[in-house]
């Protein structure tokens, strides 16, 4: 095998590639929803449930596949996951009935889950300690580019060769990452494996964790990201004029990936990973009052995004920084899937919620308090850390 296939950044690359499949799993029925329901006729409000039942594993399962990780080791929970993403998409590209359609998305969420814990928690382990914050920056505009790509490739492709199209590439695509991580992930030493939890220890594993300033500590600051970037992508754009609202809903989470790239990585380099999420939220809040004070425009929302771009990148690279375990770093990993599965099945009905009240205070007032609450905790548990650290 070439060298360079071995080399660490082809690996955090292949990686990253690896979570733009898991993030395409969300993508691949978001950007092609109206055509699916069209197809599945009169399911009404249940066809909602297309989208989110692969969430609802991970709300209580993130935990478990940190877990998992520790006992199975990491690539072989990667890899499993990339083989049941790939089946299950070749299933989905029959377009079966609408009830097997959404067993396949439940079932889909372990294979998304899998994904999620496992690979973060090997670039963290693969990249040198210089490079770890920009390669989990990296990882970190894992969504925002699978949305993007799905969404200017799905049209043309389901339009010449059908609705099951879409599925039927993403299978290929996840049955080649599977294939090529299988080659360039090395196999780690499994003897000594810890003995199988007991769904005792579990449920202590899941106290011990969150009552952890070190581990906890991403995840719990993640779902308050979590709990308004979907929600906003969802509902910003009706609310801007429609002259502006195409380019807007497109340069919303592109502006994300480029703040986390550019000045998230950077401040990675001087300022710890919390601080960069503390500064990220702040500014979110600032963009907020602004929301409040202007109106909704099209430039707000952009800055909003670019400002939620640095707690993307920075809430990843908090894990390894304030983790220096391999096991640690799993169920942190688990705990941010678990968080974020949480934040998006809730934001979104919340903020729709608060929509519905007609005051037009109500949701930037949600983004002020939801960001203050993620500041707070993350500096609660800091002051945590630093008298577990002096004793």
């Amino acid at each position: 095998m070439p060298l360079f296939l071995r080399s660490p950044l082809f690996v955090v690359l292949a990686l990253w590639a690896a979570g733009l499949g898991a993030a395409a799993q969300f993508a691949k029925i978001v950007v092609i929803f109206p055509e699916l329901q069209i197809h599945y006729g009169e399911t009404g409000a249940a066809s909602g449930y297309l989208v989110s039942l692969i969430s609802f594993v991970g709300m209580g399962l993130g935990l478990v596949a940190g877990v998992i990780a520790i006992q199975i080791g990491l690539r072989k929970l990667l890899l499993s996951g990339l083989w049941l993403g790939a089946v299950i998409s070749a299933g989905q590209a029959t377009l079966p009935g609408f009830e097997s359609m959404l067993l396949s998305r439940f079932v889909e969420g372990l294979s998304h889950l899998a994904i999620v814990v496992a690979a973060p928690t090997l670039i963290a382990q693969t990249s040198t300690h210089r490079h770890q914050g920009a390669a989990l920056t990296l990882w970190g505009t894992f969504f925002g580019v699978a949305f993007a790509a799905v969404a200017l490739f799905a049209p043309a492709l389901i339009a010449t060769h059908g609705l099951g199209a879409l599925a039927l590439v993403h299978a290929l695509y996840m049955a080649v990452f599977a294939i090529l991580l299988t080659f360039v992930l090395p196999r780690p030493n499994r003897i000594g494996a810890p003995a199988w939890p007991s769904i005792g220890d579990i449920a202590r594993r899941h106290i011990s964790v969150y009552s952890s300033p070190f581990i906890a500590a991403p995840a719990l600051g993640w779902l308050f990201y979590t709990l308004t970037f979907v929600s906003l992508l969802a509902i910003l754009p009706p609310m801007l004029d429609p002259a502006e609202r195409t380019y807007v809903t497109a340069a919303m989470p592109l502006a994300s990936i480029a703040s986390s790239l550019s000045i998230g990585t950077w401040l990675l380099r001087y300022m710890p990973a919390v601080g960069v999420i503390i500064a990220g939220f702040g500014l979110a809040i600032l963009m907020a009052i602004a929301l409040i004070v202007f109106g909704v425009s099209g430039g707000l929302a952009i800055a909003l995004f670019a400002c939620l771009g640095l707690v993307q990148g920075a809430s990843f690279a908090a894990v390894p920084e304030l983790n220096p375990g391999l096991p640690e770093r799993a169920l942190a990993n688990g705990g941010l899937a678990q968080m974020g599965n949480i934040g998006n099945g809730l934001g979104t009905p919340a903020a729709l919620a608060i929509l519905t009240l007609g005051n037009g205070f109500g949701l930037p007032l949600f983004l002020v308090i939801s960001y203050s609450a993620a500041i707070a905790l993350h500096l609660y548990l800091a002051r945590r850390r630093k008298l577990a650290q002096q004793d």
